[in-house]
């Protein structure tokens, strides 16, 4: 694919119509693509979290980090955090989550 192709944006577009007819085709590529370009993945849950789409637990997991963790980077970075969970869904995110962390460190020990 040429660069021009890609500048114009007719790819995304189709992309976005193709999503409607095959939607796993789109989802297993941009899983790919996203397991493949860090830079990428970290910048789309970032973007997540800031537009409060995905919680910092459920960041954390897309990233294959804790959330303490993510939480201190964040920190680091200057990114705002949002703490709580903003509905049912997250907070349970961030229930499951810190229950394998500590099974985890319960069985690392």
């Amino acid at each position: 694919m040429s660069t021009t192709a890609l500048v114009e944006g007719w790819p995304l577009e189709q992309l976005i119509k193709l999503q409607r007819s095959q939607p796993l085709l789109v989802q297993r590529a941009l899983q790919r693509l996203l397991n493949e370009d860090e830079e990428l993945r970290w910048s789309l849950v970032i973007s997540a979290y800031l537009d409060e789409e995905i919680s910092l637990a459920r960041a954390a997991s897309l990233l294959g980090l804790h959330p303490l963790e993510l939480r201190e980077r964040f920190i680091e970075k200057g990114i705002p955090l949002h703490l709580g969970s903003a509905n049912k869904p997250d907070a349970q995110a961030e229930v499951d989550a810190l229950r394998a962390w500590r099974r985890t460190a319960k069985d690392g020990a």
